[in-house]
């Protein structure tokens, strides 16, 4: 009963986050089209948190606008006089124009108000991450500092050919500087070059990786580590693992269990798989003398033993851990490369999705998924770092060019300003509304995958 109540309590915290961030990114997102129309005197009709269809939680008219918030949370909008969007008001539209409506602007201006969302979300990101970058600043583990290589701490690594110890040197041909840039590469590469005993190998990556993840239905969580040698890091107050009754303190080091030598934390893992539900001898280093602890083993496999924190991991030498705080004029354009980077990485993700031989497709997911990956115990910064991510998401998804989103009408436009013609308003209607189809079909698409795995 009650760790069925700690994992109710971790979903609704992961559901909380969601909701405040997507909340957030939705009203600056459309305050970017409401203060662009705003600036070329559009009227606005509406300004609306999540959509309001038959009655709205709360709404209040100032001015010619009523703001306000709807029950359905699947985003929000901003209703602009003379535009045809998800509202579908064909009676407005067979009005003749007027010089507030969005339709008789020029169609400079009305690209900007289409762009409006798109630019204040790509700001958003900027100046969050700045934030990041000022008060939390940003952390870099050399690659070249991994002096016991990489631990490969997803099975599927063993598989495709990696192995623990193995130094990684190039992902496509490219040099990983940092290895806090190691996974993302890894799963969208297609070849590895590293060092392994001495000895420079390639390893080919498998063209469907991100499908055989998908599919393997683990519990999945980074696919790489830095390799660490067998020292018990600090046990909780509250913790009553079995590693904690036989005895291990804070800095012990494991050498052996049972008559299995030990040296780093992966081997650990390994001989407790063959001791489920049993007991283990373990031979301890500690102050320089070898103590031996008896100790039961869990039905997984597992006794309970700790990490070390970073600094103490840096301390023996296992790594570097390079840490920095940007000053504030300096944390502003950090604050651009940052984004740009995340951007890319989503981009890359995206060309993934559309290539079918990737299976990438299959792993698309909604709520449930974006949800999954808010951390289970409140963090400002890892809160702030996801919502950054997700106002890149949401610049770059609602700038495709498919009707009914902010891209749609950006190519309307766009091809009204190349050819002198304005498309015809009823074509622009039934482009809304296979717009809008499309897209809810892919959210069910994406969140039937979620809970139903229809995809894989």
């Amino acid at each position: 009963m009650s760790l069925l109540a700690i994992n109710w309590s971790n979903v609704g915290l992961q559901a909380g986050q969601l909701l405040l961030a997507l909340s957030l990114l939705v009203i600056l997102h459309e305050f970017g089209h409401y203060i662009t129309a705003r600036w070329f005197k559009c009227r606005v009709e509406k300004f609306f948190l999540f959509f309001d269809p038959w009655f709205a939680l709360v709404k209040k008219k100032v001015g010619d606008t009523v703001y306000g918030i709807g029950w359905l949370p699947l985003g929000g909008y901003v209703k602009i006089s003379g535009m045809i969007d998800e509202s579908m008001d064909k009676e407005a539209m067979k009005q003749p124009a007027q010089p507030w409506e969005f339709r008789s602007k020029p169609a400079w201006q009305r690209l900007i108000v289409m762009l409006g969302g798109v630019i204040m979300n790509v700001l958003t990101a900027f100046v969050i991450y700045a934030m990041i970058l000022m008060v939390w600043g940003e952390k870099k583990t050399p690659m070249s500092s991994l002096k016991y290589g990489i631990w490969t701490t997803d099975s599927l690594m063993n598989e495709i050919g990696l192995q623990n110890g193995d130094k990684v040197i190039t992902v496509n041909g490219d040099t990983v500087r940092n290895y806090e840039d190691l996974n993302a590469k890894i799963l969208l590469g297609k070849t590895i070059s590293l060092e392994r005993n001495g000895v420079k190998k390639d390893i080919e990556l498998p063209v469907n990786l991100i499908e055989k993840l998908i599919e393997s239905k683990r519990k999945r969580g980074v696919l790489l580590s830095p390799r660490i040698p067998s020292y018990v890091g600090k046990y909780d107050k509250k913790d009553t693992s079995f590693g904690k009754k036989a005895g291990l303190q804070e800095m012990d080091r494991i050498v052996a269990i049972d008559s299995t030598p030990i040296q780093f934390y992966d081997e650990i893992a390994a001989v407790l798989q063959q001791h489920k539900n049993g007991k283990v001898s373990l031979s301890v280093e500690r102050n320089g003398q070898i103590i031996r602890l008896d100790s039961r083993v869990t039905e997984e496999g597992k006794i309970g033993i700790p990490y070390l924190e970073d600094a103490q991991y840096a301390a023996l030498g296992v790594y570097e851990i390079n840490k920095r705080k940007y000053a504030f004029f300096e944390a502003f354009p950090a604050g651009v490369r940052k984004a740009g980077e995340k951007l890319q990485f989503y981009i890359d993700q995206f060309k993934k999705i559309l290539n079918p031989k990737t299976g990438a497709y299959k792993g698309v997911g909604g709520f449930k998924a974006m949800g999954s990956i808010f951390p289970t115990s409140w963090s400002w910064e890892a809160f702030w770092n996801i919502t950054a991510f997700l106002s890149i998401v949401l610049a770059f998804m609602n700038l495709l060019p498919i009707p009914a989103l902010d891209g749609g009408h950006v190519v309307f436009t766009l091809y009204e300003m190349i050819t002198r013609r304005k498309p015809n308003e009823k074509f622009l209607e039934y482009a809304q509304l296979v717009g809008m189809v499309l897209l809810l079909g892919l959210m069910l698409y994406a969140n039937g995958n979620d809970w139903f795995g229809w995809g894989k």
